[in-house]
C-alpha cells in the first residue's frame, strides 16, 4: 500500500481528531443540559475552526507528497492528482 502524505503526522492528526470528537460530545452535552444558545454557538465555531485547521494541514501534506510526486513522474496521474486537489480546495472554500 502506498504511503499517504499525512503518514509522518498520523498520530498528531489522530490526537487532534480525538480532541474534536470530545468537542462534539461536549456540544451534545450542552444541548442536553439546555445551555445558553450563544455558548453552544461559540463551541460550534471552535469545533468548526479545529476541523478547518486539520483539513488545511491534510491538504498541504497532500500537495507536498501526493501531488508533487505525481507531477514529478508526469503523465495522466499528474492531471488526476491536480484535479483531485482542485476539487478538494473548492470543497474547503465552499464550507
Amino acid at each position: 500500500m502506498a504511503e499517504h502524505g499525512y503518514a509522518p503526522h498520523k498520530e498528531d492528526h489522530l490526537k487532534r481528531l480525538r480532541r474534536i470528537e470530545g468537542q462534539a460530545r461536549g456540544l451534545q452535552r450542552m444541548v442536553e443540559e439546555d445551555k445558553y444558545c450563544i455558548d453552544i454557538l461559540t463551541q460550534i465555531s471552535a469545533t468548526t475552526r479545529a476541523l478547518q485547521s486539520l483539513s488545511l494541514n491534510l491538504l498541504e501534506e497532500h500537495l507536498r507528497h501526493c501531488v508533487a510526486g505525481a507531477i514529478e513522474h508526469g503523465g495522466p496521474e499528474a492531471e488526476t492528482k491536480l484535479a483531485e486537489a482542485n476539487a478538494a480546495i473548492a470543497r474547503l472554500v465552499r464550507s
